[in-house]
């Protein structure tokens, strides 16, 4: 089966996640902004197509344009996964990833969380700020609650939770089709 990774990744780690996926299984990469200036003739030469992008505000960053295209690619193999820094038991995570798609997509693509990190040196300063004052406003919050507190903690400086055993589902699913 050949297939496409296309990812969109700002501060690495959802770029990472694609090129474990892409290496176990033998597939081709894209970011993409380069994806974009692909022609529809590209795109034929795959049997399955697996998208990447990252969490912001509970919204997976890019995939408009990806599920814009799986209309002409109903009869693929086809998968998202969300990269983000929350642990995969948040309840937000569940949130964020049942919003994704619509009731028709959920029949014919399957999504996917890959816990990653925080880089704030790779961050764009206006979401550096974002961030800065998203645990700032939180740790000081009058009536905090212990989840408001952990996620203050542990969004207030860069880390790195992603690891390979995160993809294991989404190879093991996209293997179950060959």
């Amino acid at each position: 089966m050949r297939t496409l990774v296309i990812y969109s990744s700002q501060t690495g780690f959802t770029e990472r996640y694609a090129e474990w996926i892409a290496a176990r299984l033998n597939a081709d990469v894209l970011t993409i902004k380069e994806a974009k200036k692909k022609k529809q003739e590209f795109f034929d030469q795959y049997d399955a197509y697996i998208y990447g992008g990252w969490i912001m505000a509970g919204t997976v960053v890019d995939s408009k344009w990806f599920l814009q295209k799986v209309s002409d690619w109903k009869n693929k193999k086809l998968a998202i996964y969300c990269v983000g820094g929350s642990p995969a038991e948040n309840p937000d995570v569940e949130d964020c990833l049942r919003r994704l798609l619509t009731e028709e997509q959920s029949n014919y693509i399957k999504v996917f969380y890959c816990q990653g990190g925080i880089d704030y040196s790779k961050m764009k300063a206006s979401s550096r700020f974002v961030m800065k004052t998203l645990a700032s406003s939180l740790s000081k919050k009058k009536d905090a609650t212990q989840k408001d507190r952990d996620m203050a903690e542990m969004i207030s400086h860069s880390y790195d939770s992603s690891d390979e055993k995160y993809i294991e589902p989404i190879v093991q699913y996209m293997e179950a089709c060959e």
